[in-house]
């Protein structure tokens, strides 16, 4: 395991709105594979900035022992460039080529330093991330997603370095280009901090690191360690908070009894005093003496309470925010012989080309199927959704839907108004629905009271996307059939999990394309089919 290691001091971070993201904190990275979560928002993309410099904390400091690589969640690339460009090799290749030529100038050696073996060591790099083949001379513009992601990783791994942040590297990755990814950092020596909610991913961490209410606490073993870790310390948790509540109902049951007992004997002693004629001044002073003794023990049990609440408190705090949603969803039922979708031939053209090879594609969807579109960056599966959806006509081929609703959530997450509220937006896809039923299915997806006022544009990804499952699953009448592309990309663990219980909900059949095998896995997928080289094939 490498010596490399961050020293985080004291850091301080806020907005230039002034809106505070980190107070104080004060942390170290070792060496080996450390996985960063936290719920969108918390701050991690933001935090993995200032350790690379992107960014200047208000106050503290940042230490980095050794060289270090960061790839970011976007890169910054224009279309440009080509992939030597990218790679940041392109005046190293030029100086080379130059002294082939003939050309000895000191410039080309100054250029090359000891990067002799840049070529070799850039194919090679390439090769083991899925990008072998690739021409250095390759535009961007003509890459995927996942392939510029990929690029972008070698561009890092090329600079040597000691230290590796990596924000979300996984995001557009298809399923070989994730094994690649997977097979680069088991092999990482040195120190490792990355950002992902890719769960596969992070189950081979050597430990996690959660950022939870500014501070960050370190979990050792694996994701699925870690889960198993919180599970139990909630479990703890609530049963203090149950134990506490239970305190303090004791402790005011107690107060009240005896301020019950303190009262029936005032009341039996001031009628003894008036039954033996004592002189006024002496019953006078026993009555006083008697409310002393009755408000000393008042306040005695008053502290007894305040403590059992304060321990409740203390309790409460160490909970986690129930962040589960509950639904049922008849409305979404299919019957199982229902023919939702029948397709043959299918046929897009782009470019001037046809997307799908031979005759098309042939496809058909019947009752609640629950469907996993694959295939590698590129292939067309975005296109089959637009076709099944019917807002692209296909070029050729023959094609049915039932009449049943289709409701499409693309990457982008576009269905919903982003200047009108949550609440808004629900009324208008379930005008029908009295506002109160309305507010009690928001609810549903945590969006209680002031949350359902709130401005779809002001929202966090996984905040949308509850939103967006709130609008299309109790709309009318409610989707059959759903299609949804990429869907966990760029979620926090908690959002990804709020997708799967909503889809364990829904009833009607749907077409998911995901390269993310635990999601798929956890939403009970029964029929995966991929496209390859222009064909769809079952898997």
């Amino acid at each position: 395991m490498s010596d490399a290691f961050v020293v985080v001091s004291a850091l301080s971070f806020s907005w230039p709105d002034d809106t505070p993201v980190f107070d104080d904190l004060s942390f170290t990275v070792p060496g080996g594979r450390t996985g960063l979560v936290a719920p969108n928002g918390a701050g991690k993309s933001t935090l993995l900035k200032l350790i690379a410099g992107e960014l200047r904390p208000v106050s503290g400091s940042v230490s980095a022992q050794g060289v270090l690589g960061y790839l970011p969640q976007s890169l910054p690339l224009t279309a440009d460039l080509n992939v030597a460009e990218v790679l940041g090799i392109a005046p190293q290749l030029a100086a080379l080529s130059a002294i082939e030529s003939g050309d000895a100038s000191d410039e080309h050696f100054t250029t090359i330093g000891n990067d002799w073996d840049i070529e070799e060591r850039t194919r090679a790099q390439l090769d083991r991330l899925g990008l072998d083949g690739i021409s250095l001379e390759r535009s961007l513009r003509t890459l995927s997603g996942g392939q510029i992601i990929s690029l972008g990783l070698a561009a890092q791994l090329l600079k040597r370095p000691d230290i590796l942040l990596l924000d979300e590297p996984t995001n557009n990755l298809d399923l070989d280009a994730r094994r690649k990814l997977y097979g680069v950092l088991e092999d990482w020596s040195g120190c490792l901090l990355l950002v992902s909610h890719d769960r596969e991913l992070l189950d081979r961490m050597d430990r996690i690191a959660e950022l939870d209410r500014g501070d960050l606490r370190y979990h050792g073993g694996n994701f699925t360690q870690y889960e198993a870790a919180v599970k139990a310390e909630q479990e703890v948790a609530e049963r203090n908070v149950r134990s506490a509540e239970q305190q303090v109902k004791r402790e005011k049951r107690e107060m009240q009894q005896a301020r019950e007992r303190a009262d029936r004997r005032a009341g039996n002693a001031a009628r003894n005093l008036g039954n033996a004629g004592l002189p006024k001044i002496f019953a006078g002073t026993m009555k006083r003496n008697a409310q002393e003794s009755a408000g000393k023990a008042n306040e005695t049990h008053a502290a007894r309470v305040s403590d059992a609440k304060n321990r409740l408190d203390e309790a409460e705090r160490s909970l986690r925010d129930d962040q589960k949603i509950s639904l049922i969803l008849p409305g979404t039922n299919v019957p199982a012989g229902r023919t939702m979708f029948h397709g043959e031939h299918l046929q897009v053209r782009y470019d001037g080309r046809n997307v799908f090879a031979g005759e098309g594609v042939d496809l058909t969807i019947r009752g609640p199927e629950r469907i996993a579109l694959t295939g590698g960056n590129g292939t067309g599966k975005s296109t089959l959704l637009r076709v099944l959806n019917g807002d692209l006509e296909p070029d050729g081929g023959v094609l049915k839907r039932a009449e049943g609703r289709i409701a499409y959530l693309s990457q982008r997450l576009d269905l919903l108004n982003l200047d009108r509220t949550i609440a808004e937006n629900f009324a208008a896809f379930a005008p029908g629905l009295p506002e109160s039923q309305r507010m009690t299915l928001l609810a549903r997806f945590l969006f209680r009271g002031a949350r359902s006022q709130l401005p779809v544009g002001v929202l966090s990804g996984g905040e949308r996307l509850r939103a967006t499952l709130a609008c299309v699953l109790f709309a009318e009448p409610a989707p059959q059939l759903l299609l949804l592309d990429e869907p966990t990309n760029n979620l926090d663990l908690v959002s990804v999990g709020q997708l799967e219980s909503a889809l364990g909900a829904y009833q009607g059949a749907f077409v998911v394309v995901s390269h993310d095998e635990r999601f798929l896995t956890e939403i009970k997928v029964d029929r995966r089919v991929r496209l390859a080289g222009g064909v769809l094939v079952e898997s």
